[in-house]
């Protein structure tokens, strides 16, 4: 096992984690409808979009990415 393997399963269970708890952070703020919570809401779904995309690259999907 090499180094680049290391980091793409260091990279992958942390966007899980990082994915799931931004997933469940944004599915507590949706009722909400002040203006704060309408930000807090858009960074969340970018941070779960981020996440994503570490996945497909972490498991090559996208491996031109890397």
């Amino acid at each position: 096992m090499d180094a680049g393997s290391i980091e793409r399963i260091i990279a992958l269970v942390g966007a899980i984690v990082v994915g799931t708890a931004a997933l469940w952070s944004l599915k507590l703020e949706w009722p909400k409808t002040g203006l704060d919570d309408n930000v807090a809401k858009i960074m969340l779904g970018l941070l779960a979009l981020g996440c994503c995309i570490v996945i497909l690259v972490a498991t090559r999907v996208l491996h031109g990415i890397a």
